[in-house]
């Protein structure tokens, strides 16, 4: 019999959930940024409810940024997260939060090894957050209905919020996170379950059995 997995120790990491996504100069296009606020409030609500530690991040750049510079109402976290509990504030001003941050150390010294990773934007800050989380040795879970995305158009070409937040959230289950939605990690935490992720390669051979059932 295989032996039973321990549950998580989990960190709920709510990253800059902040006015720029809302009302700002950066608004989140895809998902429904009201969708994902909701699931992102209800993820801290269990949190609280079930004892997991909250963190929640807020990114603050020079006075002169067009996007959430120090002292603006952009870099105002949402009020909908202010209201609500959470066991440390971590500013940062680079895309990780664990990169030039406490959170590190904060998250070891708790003995946290799972780390549920919410906010925005999908593909900047939550991305760079999960893989450092990932290559330094904790667990994580992404909720891709609590996280968002906007569009992109530049020399390399354009890309609208729903395909950058699909591929990235695709690319994220392939084992530098299990990817999920807020229902089924409120079952994962109400059950003491582990989220498991994908992997490259079984990832990999089911595009490529698709592919070859479209020809």
């Amino acid at each position: 019999m295989a032996a039973q997995q321990a549950v998580p120790k989990r960190a709920l990491v709510v990253i800059d959930v902040q006015n720029e996504y809302f009302s700002g100069n950066l608004c989140i296009e895809y998902p429904d940024v009201d969708l994902s606020l909701a699931n992102i409030c209800k993820a801290m609500d269990a949190a609280r409810a079930t004892g997991i530690s909250v963190v929640v991040v807020q990114h603050v750049g020079p006075e002169s940024s067009p996007i959430a510079g120090r002292g603006s109402k952009g870099a105002e976290l949402h009020s909908r997260i202010t209201e609500r509990h959470c066991d440390v504030l971590i500013e940062k001003n680079k895309t990780s939060a664990l990169n030039g941050t406490v959170l590190g150390t904060w998250l070891r010294e708790r003995e946290i090894d799972t780390l549920t990773v919410v906010g925005y934007m999908t593909h900047n800050c939550v991305t760079a957050t999960t893989l450092q989380a990932a290559q330094e040795g904790w667990r994580v879970e992404l909720l891709h209905d609590a996280c968002g995305s906007v569009s992109y158009a530049n020399a390399a070409g354009s890309a609208t919020a729903e395909e950058i937040h699909r591929a990235y959230t695709v690319v994220m289950h392939t084992g530098f996170a299990a990817v999920a939605t807020t229902a089924q990690w409120l079952s994962a935490v109400n059950s003491g379950e582990a989220l498991v992720a994908d992997n490259i390669f079984h990832s990999n051979q089911r595009a490529l059995t698709a592919q070859a059932g479209n020809k």
